[in-house]
């Protein structure tokens, strides 16, 4: 099967909200509510101030994994610092080099905007995630991210 990486549009919305509450079961077992999902990918699609959304896409053209971006401002350093925001393949792309394939297209697009560095988090008990993550060169930051609810 052929495989290649392009920039998602709107109509590619019900596959991106289906892959990201799956992320979401796999990676945390939350579950998210799908009206949400759609109301906030809904609005980087029509705004790429909000994120950045590529889709993988097979023969037929359907998405069957995708990786969205966000950029965060860094003042002490004068640029964006680049975030995976979300990354889900389908079962039957995994273990063939098709993350990687998301990956770059991330970073080619933040090595044209000029920024500084691809960050990412996961959750710590996604052992599968963690060891691909590693295996595409990102490396553990000195960083711990620390939250406050409403």
């Amino acid at each position: 099967m052929q495989v290649r990486i392009r920039r998602a549009d709107l109509k590619d919305l019900s596959y991106l909200v289906t892959f990201t509450a799956e992320e979401a079961r796999e990676a945390e077992g939350s579950i998210k509510i799908p009206d949400t999902l759609e109301k906030g990918i809904r609005k980087a699609l029509e705004d790429d101030s909000v994120a950045l959304y590529w889709v993988l896409v097979d023969d037929q053209n359907s998405p069957v994994g995708s990786v969205s971006a966000i950029k965060e401002w860094s003042d002490w350093n004068a640029g964006y610092y680049w975030w995976i925001q979300s990354m889900y393949l389908s079962p039957i792309q995994r273990g063939k080099g098709r993350m990687a394939l998301l990956l770059d297209a991330v970073k080619y697009e933040m090595q044209q905007q000029q920024g500084l560095e691809l960050r990412l988090y996961v959750h710590e008990d996604n052992r599968a995630a963690i060891r691909a993550y590693e295996k595409s060169e990102f490396v553990h930051s000195k960083y711990k991210i620390m939250t406050l609810s409403k």
